[in-house]
């Protein structure tokens, strides 16, 4: 016996055997059964889904000894006759080989002989697409207004070809593609049923490539089976026909992921080695990342992603983000369509495989909008979260950051004082020329900045005294002292930058400050400015300095220039000294420390962005 193709041997006698079409059934079944047949039908679809063995179908359902009917014998003379071929009431005609109009005036003068041997004259007209225009206006009559034994079966992949007005005078019915778990189970029927072994990774391989068509799959299956010797798996399907596959395109992602550009080149050169073609590797890249992108997505159907999830690490599946997978995808398809202009396609494979080294620093315009809102939110949080999850193992600043400057600020730093509510005299506004004048042993009460004044309704707190340490964990960042005195409690920044985020949230930092120390407390911000940009003078000019003492200072401040006996109420020992040779070193060291922070924070906003402009 002559050999016989899968795709012919197997194709549906029934319409309970055609595969992924149910409406298309359930409709011609319906249409039978009710006697409600019509004089012309349009099936339309992609290749191999069952086109043209459903027209078939039809003609035996109508022509049967026993029909019409929804289940034909398949014994009779006219049910043989139409699975062989042979009918003569039943013509198969190739559209793209009859295109002119004689040849529709020949099937116009048969149409007025009625059947030989049969219930209907049947016409199917495969890839009528390919009929002429005047081809198609010589049908129009005909198909409208037929003898009433005659019935026209169109089948077509490209029904947007086909005029309107051939449309409008048939039933149309769209053929669906198969989904992926038909053809497997499809398949796996076929290697059963021929004695074959097969594993599933392989039947899922071939399924996969046939793309919906059960056509496709059966004559892929039929290659394969010629080469596997009884037993089909997915090594001997890579090595015979050199396809890459995802695990393979999975290791040179890890090798990228993990630094190892060398060795992800080294693979790639591997598979060109083995005879498998650069559009196969772009092609399998492309996917991969599709898939990538589905999955990030949320997508989990298999008939969808085309592949099995278990084919994706973890640590792969979370390396990217949308975006980047979406560049990276990108990427691949505008290669494919670049290399055939490309010098050397192997080139541009490289080229292509080196720049996802830089993937994750890819971003968008929009993204990076996002992160500077994003960075705005978080300065007055006093941390920064990168945007790209690559970056997370950045430095990055905590709120706790400036708690080891606390130790080390100098306590010499002047602070610009206003007058409290109970103090007798006010101090003088401190200016540029007027700073380097003023003497630094003296120690005036803390300003107050007029933004943040605010009535002093609630009383100083009493009881236990709050300390820098005390309030640790609800004070923000950049405090350097805390004073309880009689307008409140009063938190003291030597920063600017603190300083005004701090005025942000004047009135949450109250209400942690009271729920920490357990009663209703008024809390008062206060800046100090310093002189960054010289040390104190040397301990010769402190005459000069103390005879430059304004007379309205308080007469309190001038024990504290006897280095015996120090203020004991100082909350900072160190205000109470004159400046010396020793000190100075001491405070240029901590501008220096203030200075290297800033830079700190200005390094991971340049970070938080670091490649975002790099094309891919």
């Amino acid at each position: 016996m002559a050999y016989e193709v899968t795709a012919t041997r197997r194709r549906p006698q029934q319409f309970e055997s055609l595969a992924g079409q149910e409406f298309v059934v359930s409709t011609l079944k319906n249409a039978i059964e009710q006697g409600r047949i019509a004089h012309a039908y349009l099936f339309s679809g992609p290749r191999g889904v069952g086109k043209t063995t459903s027209a078939r179908l039809l003609a035996k359902a109508l022509n049967c000894v026993h029909g019409p009917t929804a289940t034909p014998c398949g014994e009779c003379d006219n049910c043989k006759g139409i699975a062989k071929g042979s009918s003569l009431d039943v013509i198969e005609i190739d559209g793209a080989s009859n295109t002119g109009v004689n040849d529709v005036r020949a099937i116009k003068e048969e149409v007025l002989f009625p059947p030989t041997s049969s219930r209907y004259k049947i016409y199917i007209i495969d890839e009528v697409h390919m009929l002429s225009q005047s081809a198609f206006n010589a049908l129009l009559k005909t198909i409208e207004e037929p003898p009433e034994y005659v019935v026209f079966i169109f089948a077509t992949t490209e029904t947007q070809k086909v005029p309107a007005t051939i449309r409008s005078r048939c039933q149309q019915f769209n053929f669906q593609l198969i989904p992926l778990e038909t053809i497997e189970k499809l398949l796996g029927d076929a290697a059963q049923e021929m004695g074959i072994k097969a594993d599933k990774d392989a039947l899922f391989w071939i399924a996969k490539e046939a793309t919906g068509s059960m056509r496709d799959a059966y004559t892929l299956f039929d290659q394969v089976v010629s080469f596997s010797n009884g037993e089909i798996t997915l090594d001997k399907i890579r090595e015979k026909l050199g396809v890459v596959g995802m695990e393979r395109i999975g290791q040179i992602m890890a090798d990228i992921l993990s630094r190892r550009q060398s060795a992800a080149m080294d693979k790639v050169n591997d598979l060109l080695a083995k005879g498998v073609s650069t559009e196969q590797v772009i092609k399998d890249f492309t996917d991969y990342f599709r898939t990538l992108l589905l999955i990030k997505e949320g997508v989990k159907s298999e008939n969808v992603l085309g592949e099995r999830m278990e084919s994706f690490p973890p640590e792969i599946r979370t390396a990217f983000n949308e975006e980047q997978l979406e560049a990276g995808l990108d990427l691949f398809l505008n290669l494919y369509r670049d290399i055939r202009y490309s010098l050397n396609p192997r080139f541009e494979l490289e080229l292509a495989v080196s720049k996802l080294s830089r993937l994750r620093y890819v971003a968008s315009n929009a993204s990076v909008l996002e992160q500077l809102a994003r960075l705005k939110n978080d300065l007055v949080t006093g941390t920064i979260t990168p945007l790209n999850p690559a970056l997370a193992d950045q430095k990055t600043i905590e709120p706790q950051a400036a708690t080891p400057l606390q130790t080390t600020t100098p306590k010499t730093d002047v602070p610009e004082t206003a007058p409290s509510k109970k103090s007798s005299s006010p101090a003088p506004t401190t200016t540029p020329e007027s700073s380097n004048a003023q003497p630094v042993v003296q120690e005036p009460q803390p300003v107050v900045a007029p933004a943040v004044e605010t009535p002093h309704e609630e009383e100083k707190v009493h009881g236990a005294q709050p300390t820098l340490e005390g309030l640790k964990g609800v004070l923000p960042q950049g405090i350097v002292d805390v004073k309880n005195e009689d307008d409140g409690l009063v938190l003291c920044f030597a920063n600017k930058l603190f300083y005004q985020l701090a005025l942000r949230s004047l009135q949450k930092v109250k209400d942690d400050v009271s729920a920490k120390l357990g009663a209703q407390a008024n809390v008062v911000l206060a800046l100090s400015e310093r002189n960054e940009t010289q040390p104190q003078p040397e301990p010769a000019v402190q005459a000069p300095l103390n005879e430059a003492v304004p007379p309205e200072t308080p007469a309190k401040a001038q024990p504290v220039q006897t280095p015996p006996k120090p203020e004991p109420q100082a909350a900072v020992p160190i205000q109470g000294a004159a400046p010396t040779q020793s000190t100075a070193p001491t405070q240029v060291k901590t501008m220096n420390a203030l200075e290297e922070e800033r830079k700190n924070l200005i390094n991971d906003l340049i970070l938080a962005f670091d490649g975002r402009e790099e094309k891919i």
